[in-house]
């Protein structure tokens, strides 16, 4: 038996909607649309432009054909639509990157210590956490339901409202320990009663698409509706001993654990505990990505395409040489990422990157640095032993960033696939179709039918443990 599914998958710059044909030792993949993810600022709020997305998501099940069997949706963590009474959108969903949730995450730790919040849902802090953005939102008290982002195109193409755990788990109102929402996080915010839906769990049904989408009684399927919950039910691995990054526009680097780690240890080293397929958990830290290049591209005039030529000549450069945090705050917002850089590298004593490739360099070896960095804390507080590194997502196609990362790490890296969100996304769906029995056997399909490439450590650990120095310093000055 073999079907027909499809795929949309929304990252935050790109999306795109991906038919697969899946059967016995057979997984293939076919890219039916894909879209530009632009941001637009409004009033000096930064939004998600979300009807152009989901005229977009529209326009690729158009594209995937009559014949599909299901159809599932992954997007981006942490953002969300609110709707009211009449089921309307209350404006455009807030993007993460809009800097609203610095003045309110003070009243919100005054309501909820850190230390409280952590022992509850278990998440790194980032300030763009759903739980913040709810406490500087504006419509809250017109509000009847929230819906995060594959949610709320969920309702729109079923007209089903519900919440898929691993989605839900990013908020901060998720209790990682009794997998439901937080009564007790969710009254130190304020909200309104009924504000958060019925959870679902991932390879469960999410309704029948409407006649509108073209596609009238396709079952509709929740996946694990985070990318990198996707991402990493795709991660090729035979066993548990195993770290994985998903890496795109974010690094998200972690080891996959059968219960979440809520000990202050864990919270001083700012991991999260996040749900992922089959009550696993996926235990990470969030890295600032591939966007510090982008953003270097965009402000540089270069068009995507040119990225290979530009990795090749940074490979050129001597390295490590010149490191940045990567988390750094300044690099979080659109703008001048070169400038920010130097001004980083400035600042820290260190060699200014003084080309383009040099900068590429700089990036390159900073995201190897961090990746060392977290897996080995992963790797103690967990107690998990890690034997090989897979890199998925995007990044997987970087092959200086793989070297790189498995000489800092002097652990192998498997990279791929580059398609890890998609394929999760399917494989979840293919299992509830009956198409595939469990997780490892996806794992395992996924190993046998796609391209992967793999690394091993060929530089000693000397200069990488020089740079982890020269940055422990400049963060302790």
């Amino acid at each position: 038996m073999t079907a027909r599914i499809a795929a949309v998958d929304l990252g935050a710059s790109s999306g795109r909607v991906i038919t697969a044909r899946v059967g016995d030792g057979l997984l293939d993949l076919t890219e039916a649309h894909r879209f530009p993810n632009r941001p637009v600022e409004v009033a000096g709020t930064l939004h998600w432009d979300i009807l152009a997305l989901y005229r977009d998501v529209l326009d690729g099940l158009a594209l995937a054909g009559e014949d599909v069997a299901s159809v599932g949706i992954d997007t981006w963590a942490v953002d969300y639509g609110l709707l009211d009474s009449s089921g309307a959108l209350l404006g455009n969903p807030v993007h993460y990157r809009d800097d609203r949730t610095e003045a309110v995450i003070d009243d919100v730790h005054a309501k909820l210590p850190p230390e409280r919040l952590y022992a509850v849902n278990g998440l790194q802090f980032l300030p763009f956490n759903t739980l913040y953005q709810l406490a500087a939102e504006r419509f809250l008290d017109r509000a009847e339901t929230l819906l995060l982002i594959p949610d709320l195109l969920a309702y729109w193409l079923t007209g089903e409202r519900g919440a898929e755990v691993t989605n839900a788990s990013t908020t901060g109102l998720y209790d990682a320990s009794t997998g439901a929402w937080s009564a007790e996080v969710a009254g130190a915010v304020g909200l309104p009663s009924g504000l958060l839906p019925g959870l679902r769990q991932p390879g469960t049904p999410s309704g029948l698409l409407k006649a509108s989408t073209g596609l009238p009684g396709v079952p509709l399927t929740a996946v694990a509706s985070h990318d990198t919950a996707s991402a990493v039910a795709a991660v090729p691995a035979a066993d548990e001993n195993f770290a994985y990054i998903s890496c795109g526009t974010w690094s998200l680097a972690g080891v996959e654990l059968p219960a979440p780690i809520l000990t202050e240890a864990s919270r001083a080293a700012n991991f999260t505990n996040e749900a992922g397929v089959d009550g696993t958990v996926r235990y990470l830290r969030n890295v600032m990505g591939m966007w510090l290049v982008s953003e270097s591209m965009r402000a540089w005039g270069m068009p995507s395409a040119e990225l290979p030529a530009l990795l090749a000549a940074a490979a050129e450069v001597p390295g490590p040489r010149s490191v940045v945090d990567p988390n750094d705050p300044s690099f979080m917002p659109p703008g001048d990422m070169p400038a920010r850089i130097a001004a980083y590298c400035s600042r820290t004593g260190q060699t200014v990157p003084g080309t383009r490739a040099e900068t590429v360099r700089c990036i390159m070896d900073s995201l190897a640095l961090a990746h060392r960095a977290v897996l080995r804390e992963a790797a103690e507080l967990s107690g998990r032993r890690i034997d090989a590194v897979h890199l998925v997502g995007g990044g997987s196609r970087n092959a200086l960033l793989c070297q790189l990362t498995a000489d800092a790490t002097g652990l192998p890296v498997v990279a791929g696939p580059a398609e890890a969100t998609a394929l999760g996304n399917i494989g979840m769906q293919a299992r509830a179709l009956g198409l595939i029995p469990d997780l490892p056997s996806l794992r395992s399909l996924i190993a046998e039918t796609q391209p992967l490439e793999r690394y091993f450590p060929a530089t000693s650990q000397t200069a990488w443990l020089d740079a982890a120095a020269r940055l422990e310093a400049f963060a302790a000055a």
